[in-house]
């Protein structure tokens, strides 16, 4: 983690105090969240956030783990404001106020080839809070008034425009130009980024043909599963916007580590558990009621 290093380590190697990791990340621009107890048991208790980790305690684990799961939702779209719990960190309660602060620049959409699908792509991607570049190297396309949503318009061959754009393990990359001498070379360079979603349009056959394409530019077959194409989830759309939909979808779904079903066919949870928090209070409750009625039936 950043704020493990070295370099953010005050005197005698000791670790920096709550604060000062939270000036160090907004030095670097690194996405990050401070939750403060404002009301309620613990009132005064401090936790860092980041989407990685987080430092400090609010009283309790049970409390710190949801106030992390809480913290990572609102840094995602870098959305302040007060959430409420119970002093377990029960939903639906709100014994404890903790006031969450975060920062974290837009993540990056760059969407390439304008077309109306591209349109629809570009509005519903401003929704999810991402700053939206549509990039296309025919000018007569790549207007202001067929993209009003789009933060940035760029008339350039996508991949050169790519090889100098700022590409983070957050950024989104979405191929739509449907073109050959468009879409492998711009793949080409979608994989030489961190870029941590990579989708491209197209039919099945489509899909095939620039798949061959990237093999006879030297890309492995580890390299292209990193691309979705056909892209976006099977959801029957049809339309620029449906198809824009699925594709969200997909992205969200992708970040998450879901696989894009429906709620109602799953058991368990809804939310799945951060990596670094225990198991919730209400899940333990869950788990223990399930015992409790099995040991009865016996």
């Amino acid at each position: 983690m950043w704020w493990d290093h070295p370099h953010l380590r005050g005197e005698g190697g000791l670790v920096m105090s709550i604060l000062e990791r939270w000036h160090a990340a907004l030095a670097v621009q690194s996405p990050v969240a401070i939750a403060t107890v404002i009301q309620g048991p613990g009132t005064g208790g401090k936790v860092l956030v980041s989407p990685e980790d987080h430092a400090g305690t609010a009283g309790n684990e049970d409390l710190d783990r949801a106030i992390v799961e809480g913290a990572r939702a609102m840094l995602e779209g870098g959305k302040t404001g007060t959430a409420h719990y119970g002093p377990r960190g029960q939903r639906r309660m709100e014994d404890v106020a903790v006031f969450i602060q975060s920062f974290a620049p837009p993540p990056k959409m760059y969407v390439f080839g304008a077309i109306d699908f591209a349109s629809a792509v570009a509005r519903i991607g401003k929704f999810m809070g991402y700053r939206v570049t549509v990039c296309d190297a025919r000018a007569v396309f790549a207007t202001r008034d067929r993209f009003p949503s789009a933060d940035e318009i760029v008339v350039a061959w996508p991949d050169e425009f790519l090889k100098t754009a700022e590409v983070d393990k957050r950024t989104v990359i979405c191929v739509l130009t449907h073109d050959p001498k468009f879409d492998v070379p711009v793949l080409k360079a979608a994989l030489e980024t961190p870029a941590g979603y990579i989708g491209a349009m197209g039919s099945r056959r489509t899909h095939d043909n620039r798949t061959a394409r990237l093999k006879e530019e030297g890309i492995t077959d580890e390299e292209l599963a990193r691309i979705s194409s056909p892209v976006g989830l099977d959801i029957g759309s049809r339309t620029p916007e449906e198809t824009a939909v699925a594709i969200a979808g997909e992205i969200i779904a992708q970040r998450t580590g879901h696989s894009g079903g429906r709620l109602a066919e799953r058991s368990g949870p809804i939310h799945a558990q951060a990596p670094d928090t225990a198991t919730s209070p209400d899940a333990r409750d869950a788990e223990r009621s399930a015992a409790e009625a099995a040991i009865w039936e016996r």
